[in-house]
This record gives C-alpha cells, structure tokens and sequence, in this order.
C-alpha cells in the first residue's frame, strides 16, 4: 500500500459516510491498535454524526471482554490478534450499541510484540452488519508504527465500503 496522508483517509472517510447514508445505516467501530484513530477520521468529517454511532477503544484484553464481550475462550485459543479477536469485537460493537454495521482492528503495531508466528505490521479485521453479513481479513503491513496504524486504518475504512456495497441492491 502506498504511503496515506490525512487527505486520503478523509476521503475514505466520506465515502463511507455516503453509503451508510445512502443505506440509512449507522456505524460503530472497535478499535486495539489504532486507538481510536479510525474514529478520529471518521468525525473529522463533517456531519459524520448523521452516520457514526460510536467508537470503542479496547486496548486491553479485559477492556475486549467487558465492553465488547470477546470470550476468554476465543482469546486463549487464538490471541488478541486474530481474525476470530476482531470478529468477536465488530459482533460486540453491534451488540453494544444502535449501530447496524461494526468494524474491528486488532494487531501488532510495533516497534516491539511481534513474534514470528505474529509479526509487528499483522492486523485483524472484522465488518459485520447486524443482519448477520460479515467480512474478516488479516493484512501485513509495512514501514514504522505510524505507518502501520495509517494503514490499518485505511483498509478498515475499504472494508466497510465493500461491506456495504456486497450486501448493496444491484440496479439494472
């Protein structure tokens, strides 16, 4: 991926925000590793709150269990960084909120906490509609921390939109 600035993650931003409207649809967002930077792009749009519910940043694993109900189960089995983590997370978000479309992002930032099996730069995601659609997805991504959470945030943003328009009617 290339190098994103600020301008292109508004964008991205904004185009989420014309979907959800679109769909009459709103969003909420579980973030670990970006803390909370998804949902400082989303609300520096304007108008955002027609279409972004909540956020919550649930840095800690008990912060994932009390406030978005991720099982102990699921992170003993498969760790924080895990695609099951994130979806767990996006079913919570929706679960916890009036938002009837989540995203999650879990993963290892950097500069330290990679292991071989789960290096620095690997990041979970989750969408999920509260119509039961769902997407997940692990991505590695590459540069310093900043970059990585940049990244991150980018691909959470792609992956609502492709959310919407996979479950979006197809006009002839």
């Amino acid at each position: 991926m290339t190098i994103l600035d600020d301008r292109a993650l508004l964008l991205l931003a904004g185009h989420v925000g014309i979907d959800l409207i679109q769909q009459g649809l709103m969003l909420a967002s579980a973030e670990s590793c970006t803390g909370g930077w998804l949902g400082q792009a989303i609300t520096s749009k304007r108008g955002s709150s027609a279409w972004y519910e909540r956020g919550f940043i649930t840095y800690s694993v008990v912060s994932k269990q009390e406030m978005l109900g991720v099982s102990a189960a699921t992170l003993k089995q498969y760790g924080t960084v895990s695609e099951q983590t994130a979806q767990e997370m996006a079913a919570g978000a929706i679960s916890h909120s009036r938002a009837q479309v989540a995203v999650a992002i879990t993963g290892i930032a950097g500069p330290d906490g990679g292991t071989a099996e789960k290096p620095v730069g690997m990041v979970c995601f989750a969408w999920a509609k509260k119509d039961g659609l769902a997407l997940s997805a692990t991505r590695h991504f590459s540069g310093d921390r900043e970059a990585v959470r940049r990244q991150a945030v980018a691909a959470a943003l792609q992956g609502v939109l492709d959310l919407l328009r996979e479950s979006a009617p197809i006009l002839a």
